[in-house]
C-alpha cells in the first residue's frame, strides 16, 4: 500500500512540474494559433493550427521572409498572419507583379500568383514593417491605405510549425532575399 501511495505522489508531483512548465511555455515562449481565410495561400491554409515562438522579437527584429502573427491598431482583438516583405526605413514597390526593395524585385517562389495592382513606392516608417499575404490578390494587407504598416509594438510572434491538421504538419519556410540585401545597402550608402 505504501508503494503505491508513493508512486502515486511521485506521479502527482511529475504531473504538477509538467503542467507548470507547459503553463509557462504556452504563456511566454510559444502560442497557438488557427489561420482564418486564405490570404497566405499556399502557405497556410484556412483552419490550419500553427505554433508561433513568442520569444524570439525579444531578442531581435522581425526579418524579411518571417510570417509573423500580430495585433493591428485598426482591427483591436484580431490576430492577423502575414509575411513580413519591408523592414523599417525601406522603401517598396510593386509594378506588374514583381515587389521591388529599393529597386530591387524580389524572387518570391512561394507564391502562385503575383499581384494584379501596382503599389507604390511607399517608404516603410521607423519602428514599422510591411507585410503582405501570400495570396497576393486576396488579401487584406499592408498594400491597402486602411491597414498600412505594421507597429514593431503589435507583433506577437514568429508561426514556425504547422501542428494540425496532423497530416499538414510542417516547418514554416523562410525566403531569403539576397538581391534586397544588396540593394537596401546601395540605398544606405554604404560600401
Amino acid at each position: 500500500m505504501r508503494r503505491a501511495a508513493a508512486s502515486f505522489l511521485q506521479f502527482a508531483g511529475l504531473a504538477l512540474i509538467v503542467g507548470v512548465l507547459a503553463a509557462f511555455v504556452m504563456t511566454f515562449a510559444v502560442m497557438a494559433v488557427v489561420v482564418q481565410g486564405s490570404s497566405m495561400r499556399p502557405a497556410l491554409h484556412d483552419g490550419e493550427r500553427v505554433l508561433v515562438n513568442k520569444l524570439v522579437y525579444r531578442l531581435r527584429p522581425p526579418r524579411r521572409g518571417e510570417i509573423v502573427v500580430f495585433r493591428h491598431e485598426r482591427m483591436p482583438g484580431r490576430m492577423l498572419i502575414k509575411r513580413v516583405i519591408g523592414l523599417p526605413q525601406e522603401e517598396l514597390s510593386i509594378a506588374r507583379g514583381l515587389v521591388s526593395v529599393s529597386g530591387a524585385p524580389l524572387v518570391e517562389d512561394y507564391i502562385t500568383e503575383r499581384s494584379v495592382e501596382d503599389h507604390g513606392p511607399v517608404y516603410v516608417p521607423l519602428g514599422r514593417v510591411f507585410v503582405l499575404g501570400d495570396n497576393r490578390n486576396h488579401s487584406h494587407d499592408s498594400t491597402d491605405a486602411s491597414f498600412g504598416t505594421v507597429p514593431l509594438h503589435g507583433i506577437e510572434g514568429k508561426a514556425f510549425a504547422v501542428y494540425w491538421p496532423l497530416t499538414n504538419a510542417r516547418v514554416c519556410r523562410d525566403p531569403s532575399y539576397p538581391e534586397a540585401a544588396e540593394a537596401v545597402t546601395r540605398a544606405r550608402g554604404a560600401p
